[in-house]
């Protein structure tokens, strides 16, 4: 039988998994949170240049590893799985994968060695106030003397006040464009969103006359947009599986622990079903999740729909995880301060961020009749 995973992605996993379980245990996460900077600035350094977490999918020639989907979903489960407060989201799986999809050599050296070695942080702004993300935007990018501007305003846009650099999709004359817009750039306005997770930040900026740098050619933007944000659901999928599997072994300590009527309450039946009846679903969340990455790598023509069915599946299975953690636990699983609160926000979030399971089983659906 082969092995699920090579005697290095098992040991990438260890590695990452014991920085989380060191450097983002829950008071390190509710302090981070809570303290409104987004992230911290040292352990994003430490996980660039230490770990080399933040090029295992760049490419050798920017001083990445150039390794795979596969080792790349490892980083975000296990991130996942800790509620890791950084960027690496906007940065590694948005920005970096758009950046190497739009083959812009010159904003490609600028950039990804920045990334890389932890200097630089950047997003991808692409959802527009009426959640729309795909063809009709009402960002619009125009020239005048050989100077692109930006006006319009995008939404839920991850870690965007925080960002060195903002990709950003907008409609020009030949169609959907990509920008490259530095922080703090003229008439850019920046509004923090109040949002259910807490964790991971999100912004609402807006655009007025905003100098920009075209990035790729004009018009040549959606596809490389949509494959990124495939790529997105695959990472997403890890995400998922990963916090899911925290709020099972949650659920688990707990239910070995706790005593009710002079008996731990994992040996009644009700408890027993129910935490089997999550570990099911997690279990196949994170095959599919494994599954997906490997279609990534090596079978991109599935990858439509894989990345759609394990988004759909994964999404739901981490909400019902969050469910059932929240009930096993019983009253303390409701309040703030224990972590299945946390677990159950990012849950939900995760939820509707780019798109929501059922418009992922729709997207499958297409696929499958060749729509």
């Amino acid at each position: 039988m082969t092995a699920v995973f090579t005697e290095e992605q098992t040991a990438l996993r260890h590695m990452v998994r014991d920085f989380c379980d060191t450097h983002f245990p829950e008071s390190a996460v509710r302090q981070t949170m809570e303290s409104g900077a987004g992230f911290d600035p040292e352990l994003w350094t430490r996980m660039a240049q230490e770990m080399g977490l933040t090029g295992i999918a760049v490419a050798e020639e920017f001083g990445g590893s150039g390794a795979g989907q596969v080792e790349l979903n490892i980083v975000v489960e296990e991130l996942g799985r800790a509620l890791a407060v950084s960027p690496f989201f906007s940065t590694v799986v948005l920005a970096s994968n758009l950046l190497s999809a739009l083959s812009d050599a010159e904003l490609n050296q600028s950039l990804l060695p920045g990334i890389v070695d932890g200097s630089t942080t950047a997003t991808v702004a692409f959802i527009e106030p009426a959640g729309r993300f795909d063809e009709d935007l009402s960002t619009a990018g125009s020239e005048s003397g050989g100077q692109w501007t930006l006006q319009g305003t995008k939404v839920n846009v991850l870690d965007g006040g925080t960002a060195d650099h903002l990709l950003v999709s907008a409609r020009t004359d030949r169609g959907t464009s990509i920008f490259e817009v530095k922080a703090g750039a003229a008439g850019m306005a920046v509004e923090q969103q109040d949002t259910l997770d807490l964790t991971r930040p999100q912004a609402q900026i807006t655009f007025d006359g905003t100098p920009a740098r075209l990035v790729g050619e004009e018009g040549r933007g959606a596809e490389p947009l949509s494959s990124t944000l495939r790529l997105a659901s695959v990472s997403l999928s890890s995400e998922n599986a990963g916090g899911a599997l925290r709020l099972i072994e949650l659920s688990a300590d707990y239910a070995r622990t706790r005593e009710q009527f002079g008996k731990v309450i994992g040996g009644y039946q009700a408890i027993k079903q129910k935490i089997a009846d999550v570990l099911l679903q997690v279990e196949l969340a994170r095959a599919a999740a494994h599954q997906v990455a490997r279609a990534a790598d090596h079978d991109p023509d599935v990858l439509p729909l894989e990345s759609a069915m394990a988004h759909a599946l994964t999404s739901e299975a981490y909400v019902q995880a969050a469910y059932e953690t929240i009930q096993i636990h019983g009253g303390i699983g409701f309040t703030w301060e224990h972590p299945a609160h946390l677990y159950f926000r990012r849950a939900k979030s995760n939820e509707v961020l780019f798109g929501t399971p059922s418009h992922h089983r729709e997207l499958a659906a297409r696929q499958l009749l060749g729509q």
